[in-house]
């Protein structure tokens, strides 16, 4: 192989890792999550509740973040700079906590209620670990989505196909070098253990 051909795979392999980045962000899946959960069990007005929790977890944060990056506050939408994330998850915090209040006042399906209880559990573990330590949220949050899917849908198959996914973003975000390969391993374990204790409570 020539050092053009390696180049040449290096940066395929680059070009691949930041996609990944990319369509796995975490206000992507946080987005999704709730449509596919209300879809999976209720039908229609499941999506609707899922769009209410999918615009104030989801939503809101990512058009903050995109402010943020333009104002300068954020270096860029991942916040790889570990000293900019703890002020964006207090505003993710109030908004979880808006969406849920909302969600059992208009009486939700508890499932509903457990998958955003699930997200304010999420940055109950990895929000105090990322003031000391760079814990990977994409793979907390996919770790996350894996669960509470495998909850709904045959566990074997969800698990099987998740297990790839988590393991693709682990690497794209390794590969980028915005984290090590320990700190995109304990968010996945961080990510998957606090749903599964979320959904044993509350379901």
């Amino acid at each position: 192989m020539t050092a053009a051909d390696t180049r040449s795979r290096s940066t395929a392999a680059l070009k691949t890792a930041h996609w990944l980045t990319e369509v796995f962000a975490p206000a992507h899946l946080v987005i999704a999550l709730p449509l596919t959960v209300g879809a999976v069990t209720s039908g229609w007005p499941g999506v609707g509740w899922g769009a209410l929790a999918a615009l104030l977890c989801g939503g809101v944060p990512a058009v903050v973040i995109v402010a943020g990056v333009k104002s300068g506050r954020f270096g860029n939408r991942h916040l790889t700079d570990r000293a900019q994330r703890p002020w964006l998850i207090g505003v993710i915090v109030a908004l979880v906590l808006i969406a849920l209040a909302l969600l059992v006042m208009l009486g939700a399906p508890a499932v509903m209620v457990a998958c955003v209880a699930i997200m304010l559990a999420t940055l109950a573990v990895t929000g105090p670990i990322t003031l000391l330590w760079k814990i990977s949220f994409h793979t907390a949050v996919a770790g996350g989505s894996v669960v509470m899917l495998a909850w709904l849908l045959p566990p074997a198959l969800v698990y099987a196909a998740g297990a790839v996914v988590v393991a693709l973003v682990a690497w794209s975000r390794v590969m980028i070098r915005d984290h090590t390969l320990a700190q995109t391993a304990a968010g996945a374990v961080a990510g998957a253990a606090a749903t599964w204790v979320t959904l044993t409570v509350l379901l």
